[in-house]
């Protein structure tokens, strides 16, 4: 087998240094799988929501110099070598490694492991050492594709606010074996269903959290970028009972596919009306107007599905401007008692990234506005129950 993979592995090599992610992607888990490089792909198969259009403009502050890796598949390596070496090739074209966030005196960033019959997730979870005693919240964080639990800590300053207003963070971490771009995967039925896949996975290290802190069930909250916020989406849809909000950023709604190509026509031209969510879930959304990667009609969808099934609500528009010169325009959805149970925040100029974010972290625009503190703030509104 390895003297065959030998001219798809350089293949997969050459498009990889052109930037073509996805076609070198899918051609090593077409080797991987046993087929032949001109076989079509079937299965299960990874998702790019990151890097699908390579001339993006970058957000934030441009990565440092990446270190130089020399690439080599020699002839008699075995399997377990050559996707080892797979791994390390998609490792070095990220954005470039990131440090994990710094740790104040008394907090604590420790990494902890759930496993069930789907499988296995690792997951950091940041204590602060401002701990509240009383009604203590959680926030559950999805990553996006080619991002990992410090990246994402890092971009999205949530454990900064973490210390500010005494709540646990939870970064489940997806792993290069489920997909080889760390993409969650949202858009395969089995990983939107409620007790499989990874929403299983997901909702058990809640649960294990809450078990273990002593987190108030009814405050516990999940939130996403790209990838991260189409399973957010998911789990609340899956777990309404679980969450009491939800934060979808530069995401999809939950049913938006059903498989790797409907995956991508969503992506590019926009989500299909879907069936409003059986019971609404608190939800925040944000996205980007200059997005490349996620069609920014994919948050109106989002924004649609989360208040279908609400009736009599009232709708409010107003505009904005950050101090670092982002324009945006935020709808809210409020009930009766003036409870916002929906915002929107459409943000012009803005592309495929974390609003708000530190350039220290991966896909963040640092201009604004500050996703992760509107957030918490909409978050902190609502409680289960």
């Amino acid at each position: 087998m390895i003297d065959r993979m030998l001219p798809e592995m350089a293949e997969a090599t050459r498009l990889t240094r052109l930037g073509k992610l996805m076609e070198a992607t899918a051609l090593i888990q077409r080797v991987l799988r046993g087929e032949g490089a001109t076989t079509a792909a079937s299965g299960p198969a990874t998702i790019d929501a990151e890097y699908t259009v390579v001339e993006a403009e970058p957000q934030g502050e441009k990565p440092g110099p990446r270190p130089k890796i020399h690439h080599e598949f020699r002839p008699h390596a075995s399997l377990k070598e050559t996707v080892e070496r797979v791994a390390e090739m998609a490792k070095f074209f990220r954005e470039g490694p990131h440090p994990a966030p710094e740790i104040p005196e008394g907090a604590s960033f420790t990494t902890a492991a759930y496993a069930n019959a789907a499988g296995k997730r690792e997951y950091r979870l940041y204590v602060p050492a401002n701990l509240k005693d009383e009604r203590l919240a959680l926030i559950v964080m999805l990553h996006g594709c080619t991002q990992t639990p410090d990246d994402f800590a890092a971009g999205t300053r949530m454990n900064e606010l973490a210390e500010e207003h005494g709540f646990l963070v939870a970064y489940p971490g997806q792993n290069l074996r489920a997909n080889i771009r760390q993409c969650w995967n949202w858009y395969r039925p089995e990983d939107q269903r409620r007790g499989e896949g990874e929403p299983s996975l997901i909702a058990g290290i809640t649960k294990e959290i809450i078990s273990q802190h002593g987190v108030d069930p009814k405050r516990v909250y999940i939130a996403g970028l790209s990838a991260g916020g189409a399973a957010a989406a998911v789990m609340g849809d899956a777990y309404p009972d679980l969450y009491a909000g939800v934060g979808v950023h530069s995401g999809l709604p939950s049913a938006a596919a059903r498989d790797m190509a409907s995956a991508f026509d969503a992506m590019r031209l926009g989500a299909k009306v879907q069936q409003p969510s059986a019971r609404l879930v608190p939800t925040i959304i944000f996205h980007g107007e200059k997005d490349q990667i996620v069609n920014p009609s994919n948050g109106d969808a989002v924004a649609a599905k989360a208040v279908g099934s609400a009736s009599g609500l009232r709708r409010e528009t107003e505009q904005g401007r950050t101090a670092g010169g982002r324009n945006y325009v935020r709808t809210s959805y409020a009930d009766e008692t003036g409870r916002t149970l929906c915002e929107y925040w459409r943000i012009c100029e803005s592309g495929h990234a974390w609003s708000g974010g530190c350039p220290s972290g991966s896909h963040t625009d640092p201009l604004g506005p500050d996703a992760s503190r509107e957030m918490v703030r909409f978050f902190f509104q609502h409680q289960e129950g």
